[in-house]
C-alpha cells in the first residue's frame, strides 16, 4: 500500500472514526510518511461517552488499531487543560449569559489546527491532516497565489463552516484528503483499503462533550447551578404582556418552539410561538410568531479573515449562519466609525430566520470560505425594540 517514492511527513489528527482513518489511509498510499494523533480532551474521562463521541477509550483504541494495520506510529496527546479553558469554561459563560454559543469553531482554530500545527512542526511534520469534509487549494493575487479554503465537493456533507477561525498563516499546512469524496464514497474507500473496524461505524456528534443529557444540563453540571441562568422568569409576547413561565434562560435558543408550554398558544390565537430573544438582565423570555423570527441586519464582533483581501464596506459576499444552512448575499458595512475594528453589520438581500447571539457568521466567495465572526446581535428580527 505504501508508496517506496517519499513524500513529506504529515501529522493526522485520529478520531478512530472511519473518516479520519480512511483521510490516514489515503495519505499512506499516496506516500506521505504518516503520524496518527489522537486528541485527549473530554469525553471519557469521568462519565460514560456517548456512543457517536469523538474523544472515547473505544475511540483511541480503534485509532491506534489503524495506525497498527496500516503501519504507521500513533500517539495520544492530552489537550484536556487548553480545552477547558479554551472551549468548554467560554461554552458554558456564553450559555450563562444568555447566548447560544458554537465551540466547534474555537476548538478546530485553537486545538484541532492551531496546537496541532505547532505540533506537527516540533516533530518534523510538514503538514496536519484531518477526515474533514473540505477542500484546501489557492487562489491568485496579484502577481502571486494565495493559499484558500473551499467547500467541500458534495454541499452534503460540507464542513468547512466549521473552520473559519482557522489562522490564514497555517492553510499552507493543512491537507485534507476527503474534500472530493461523499460518504459512501469514504465507507467504501474504508472497505477497499481494509479498514472494516471501521468501515460501517457511526458518526461523532457535533458537542463531543454534552452526550445525550443535553447542553444545559451539562452547563449546570460544570457550575451554572443556581446561577441566574437556571432561575424561572416570564415570558413576554412581543408587546411585552406575559404569557408564561419559562424554566430558566440556559434551557432555551433563539427559534426554539419545545418547551414552551401549551397555555402560550392562546396569546397568539393559536399559532405557534417560538423564542425570539433571551433577555438575561430581566430574565425574560420573549416569544413571537414564526414571521417575527425573520431578521434582514445582523451586528457581530470582531472578524477573522482567511482572506487577506477580504470584502471592502458595501461589498457583497455571501453568509451562513448555521452548520448546513442556507446562505443569502449580504453587504459588509462597519459597526462604528470608518473600520471593522469593533466588528460589522450585514445587511441582507433576504431574511434569515433565527439570527442566534452567539452563533456564527460565516462569509464566503463563491465555494471559498472567506472567514467568520461571531453574531451579537440580530436586527429587526421580531419587533420589540431592544438590544442586547
Amino acid at each position: 500500500m505504501i508508496s517506496h517514492a517519499r513524500r513529506p511527513t504529515v501529522l493526522v489528527a485520529m478520531s478512530g472514526g472511519v473518516d479520519s482513518s480512511v483521510a490516514a489511509a489515503l495519505l499512506c498510499e499516496r506516500g506521505y510518511d504518516v503520524i496518527g494523533a489522537t486528541l485527549k480532551l473530554w469525553c471519557y474521562e469521568e462519565r460514560d461517552p456517548s456512543p457517536r463521541a469523538c474523544c472515547s477509550l473505544e475511540a483511541i483504541a480503534d485509532a491506534r488499531s489503524i495506525a497498527l494495520r496500516l503501519g504507521f506510529p500513533h500517539y495520544v496527546l492530552d489537550y484536556s487543560a487548553p480545552f477547558q479553558s479554551r472551549v468548554i469554561e467560554p461554552f458554558v459563560r456564553g450559555v450563562l449569559e444568555g447566548t447560544t454559543p458554537y465551540p466547534c469553531a474555537a476548538c478546530n482554530a485553537d486545538l484541532k489546527f492551531g496546537r496541532l500545527v505547532e505540533q506537527a512542526r516540533a516533530v518534523g511534520a510538514a503538514f496536519v491532516a484531518t477526515g474533514h469534509y473540505v477542500r484546501a487549494g489557492e487562489v491568485e493575487r496579484g502577481s502571486g497565489l494565495e493559499p484558500a479554503l473551499f467547500r467541500a465537493a458534495h454541499a452534503e456533507k460540507d464542513q468547512s463552516f466549521a473552520l473559519w477561525q482557522v489562522a490564514r498563516e497555517i492553510l499552507p499546512s493543512l491537507l485534507f484528503p476527503l474534500g472530493d469524496l461523499t460518504k459512501d464514497e469514504v465507507r467504501g474507500q474504508a472497505e477497499r483499503l481494509g479498514l472494516a473496524r471501521v468501515a460501517t461505524k457511526q458518526e461523532s456528534q457535533d458537542l463531543c462533550f454534552v452526550g445525550a443529557e443535553g447542553y444545559a444540563a451539562f452547563v449546570e453540571r460544570q457550575g451554572g447551578a443556581g446561577a441566574a441562568a437556571f432561575a424561572p422568569g416570564p415570558i413576554l409576547d412581543r408587546e411585552g404582556h406575559r404569557v408564561g413561565e419559562h424554566a430558566g434562560l440556559a434551557r432555551y435558543t433563539v427559534g426554539q418552539r419545545k418547551g414552551l408550554g401549551r397555555s402560550i398558544g392562546r396569546a397568539s390565537g393559536g399559532r405557534p410561538l417560538y423564542v425570539t430573544a433571551l433577555e438575561p438582565e430581566a430574565n425574560a423570555l420573549r416569544v413571537g410568531t414564526a414571521d417575527q423570527l425573520l431578521a434582514r441586519e445582523m451586528v457581530t464582533g470582531s472578524l477573522h479573515w482567511q482572506s487577506a483581501d477580504p470584502p471592502r464596506p458595501g461589498e457583497s459576499f455571501d453568509v451562513q449562519i448555521r452548520y448546513r444552512g442556507p446562505t443569502v448575499v449580504a453587504r459588509l458595512w462597519p459597526r462604528a466609525g470608518d473600520d471593522f475594528a469593533a466588528g460589522c453589520r450585514l445587511t441582507l438581500e433576504s431574511p434569515l430566520r433565527a439570527v442566534t447571539p452567539g452563533q456564527s457568521a460565516v462569509f464566503y466567495q463563491a465555494e471559498r470560505l472567506l472567514g467568520g465572526a461571531t453574531i451579537e446581535r440580530p436586527e429587526g428580527q421580531g419587533t420589540h425594540a431592544r438590544g442586547r
